[in-house]
C-alpha cells in the first residue's frame, strides 16, 4: 500500500476520530438519558472545517466534538447566529457597559476629566442620542483612557482602575486555573476536588488550530484563543473564543464571583460582538440555545439572533414563527413545516415512525437523525478514498482489508462507523479531512 496524501497535503487536513451516537443524561432537565447525540473527538481541526461543522450545528468541548439529534432529544440545542453589524442594542445591555465603564473610571476621574477635556455640545447630544458599541466596549481599556495633566496636583490624571484586556494562547496558567476554580465553585457549586490543572487544559486549552503563533501579531487571528480581561493588574475573567474565517464562537466565559453584579456575560457578549465587527468576522455565534430553558433566554436578548433549521442548515429569525412555535413544541424545522403545509397529505414519517427505536442499537441511517446524509448520499461521497491515518502515514479506506465486501448500514462494521461519521460531518468535510481509526 502507497501513502495517498503528502506532507504538504496533511497539513490542511482535520482529522477526526468517530466515538458514535450515544444516549447521555441531560445536564438541563436531568432526563437521564434523553440527550442524544453523534460524537468524534480530533487534535486537529483548522478554522474553516471547524466553521462548516459549526453551520451544519455541531459545537465542541475541548476535543470532543458533538452534533446533538435535536427531534430525538428531551431540550433540543438550537445554533444561534447574530451578524455584527446588525446587532441592535437593548437597554439593559448599554446599561451593564456603561455601568462598567463609570466603576472603571471612578467618580472623581469623570468629573475632573469633564473640566479638563470638556466636550462640545454636539458631542454631548450625539453621546445622549446614539450607543456606539466599539466606542463604549474599548473606552475604559487603559490605552485609550485620556490622562491630562490635572493642574492642581501637576499629575497626570488617573482613572480609578486600570482595566486591560488582551488576547493570549488557549493555554494553561496558575492564575487562569485559580480563577476558574472559584468561578466554578462559587458559581457552579462544584466540589473543588473535580478540577485538576489536566482537566482545565482538556475542557478549555484543547482548540482548534491558532494562527498566528504571536498573540501580539496584527494579522488576523484564527483558531482558538483566550480573551483575558485584568483589573489592576489582576486576572478577573477570560472569555474562551474559537474565531473562524467568518465567525466568533463563544466557547465559554469564566469570571472572578466578586465582580458578579457587574454582569459579565453581557460584558464578554458586547466585547464579542465588537470583535467580530473590527475584525471583519461577520457573524457572532454564542452557542447553542434551548428555549426552554430560562438560563438561555438571554441570548435571544442580543438581537436579531438567527436559529439554523436542524434540516436544511437555513438560518430563520428567532423572533416571531420560530419562537412562537418553540413555544408550543421542543423540535421546530420551519422547512419541515412549509413541506407539509405544502404537502398535506403527505405522511410526515420522521418522529412517529421512529418513536419505538432504540437509537444506539440500529445504524443512524434508520434514525433519520436530521440534518444527515442519507445512505445514497453517504454512498456518493467516495468514502473509498477518504483518507485514513495509520501510524503516520495516510491511506485510502479502501486499503482494508475486507472493505469491499462491508455494508454501509452495518454499525458493528468499520464501514458503517466511517459510514455514519461520513453522513453526520457531511460531504465537504469527507473531502477534506481524514479518519483516524487505530491507534
Amino acid at each position: 500500500m502507497e501513502p495517498v496524501v503528502d506532507a504538504e497535503q496533511a497539513r490542511n487536513l482535520s482529522l477526526f476520530r468517530p466515538l458514535g451516537y450515544q444516549r447521555n443524561s441531560c445536564g438541563y432537565c436531568k432526563s437521564e438519558d434523553g440527550c442524544a447525540s453523534y460524537y468524534t473527538s480530533s487534535l486537529a481541526v483548522q478554522p474553516r472545517h471547524y466553521e462548516e461543522l459549526v453551520n451544519r450545528g455541531w459545537r465542541r468541548s475541548g476535543t470532543l466534538y458533538y452534533k446533538q439529534n435535536l427531534q430525538r432529544s428531551c431540550c433540543p440545542y438550537y445554533t444561534l447566529r447574530l451578524e455584527g453589524s446588525a446587532y441592535k442594542s437593548r437597554k439593559d445591555q448599554r446599561k451593564a457597559i456603561n455601568r462598567w465603564n463609570k466603576f472603571v473610571l471612578g467618580p472623581e476621574y469623570i468629573r475632573k476629566a469633564a473640566r479638563l477635556c470638556p466636550k462640545t455640545r454636539e458631542e454631548k447630544k450625539h453621546r445622549k442620542c446614539n450607543f456606539d458599541l466599539l466606542t463604549a466596549v474599548h473606552e475604559t481599556e487603559y490605552s485609550n483612557v485620556k490622562r491630562p495633566i490635572d493642574p492642581e496636583t501637576k499629575r497626570a490624571l488617573e482613572p480609578a482602575h486600570r482595566f486591560e484586556v488582551n488576547f493570549e494562547a488557549d493555554s494553561v496558567s496558575q492564575a487562569k486555573f485559580n480563577l476558574f476554580v472559584k468561578y466554578q465553585t462559587k458559581v457552579h457549586k462544584e466540589d473543588v476536588s473535580k478540577w485538576k490543572t489536566k482537566d482545565f487544559e482538556r475542557f478549555l486549552c484543547s482548540g482548534i488550530k491558532r494562527s498566528p503563533a504571536n498573540a501580539n501579531s496584527a494579522e488576523r487571528k484564527l483558531g482558538s484563543w483566550h480573551q483575558c480581561y485584568r483589573l489592576d493588574g489582576k486576572l478577573i475573567a477570560v472569555a474562551v473564543l474559537d474565531l473562524m474565517p467568518n465567525g466568533v464562537s463563544s466557547v465559554y466565559i469564566f469570571y472572578d464571583p466578586d465582580y458578579e453584579a457587574w454582569e459579565f456575560g453581557k460584558i464578554s457578549a458586547l466585547r464579542e460582538i465588537a470583535l467580530t465587527i473590527e475584525g471583519a468576522y461577520k457573524y457572532y455565534y454564542m452557542g447553542y440555545y434551548i428555549h426552554t430553558c430560562q438560563k438561555m433566554r438571554y441570548k435571544g436578548t442580543f438581537r436579531p439572533q438567527y436559529v439554523l433549521d436542524p434540516e436544511t442548515y437555513a438560518w430563520d429569525p428567532l423572533d416571531g414563527e420560530l419562537s412562537d412555535k418553540l413555544d408550543k413544541r421542543s423540535y421546530v424545522s420551519l422547512s419541515h413545516d412549509r413541506r407539509q403545509a405544502a404537502n398535506p397529505t403527505e405522511k410526515d414519517n420522521t418522529e412517529a415512525a421512529d418513536s419505538e427505536i432504540n437509537d444506539e442499537e440500529v445504524s443512524l441511517f434508520a434514525l433519520n437523525m436530521p440534518g444527515t446524509m442519507t445512505l445514497e448520499e453517504t454512498k456518493a461521497a467516495d468514502l473509498d478514498h477518504w483518507p485514513l491515518l495509520v501510524h503516520g502515514s495516510f491511506f485510502s479506506m479502501a486499503d482494508l482489508r475486507g472493505w469491499e465486501q462491508m455494508a454501509l448500514d452495518n454499525p458493528q462494521s468499520v464501514k458503517g462507523i466511517v459510514a455514519e461519521l461520513a453522513a453526520v460531518l457531511g460531504a465537504r468535510m469527507v473531502r477534506e479531512s481524514a479518519v483516524v481509526l487505530f491507534d
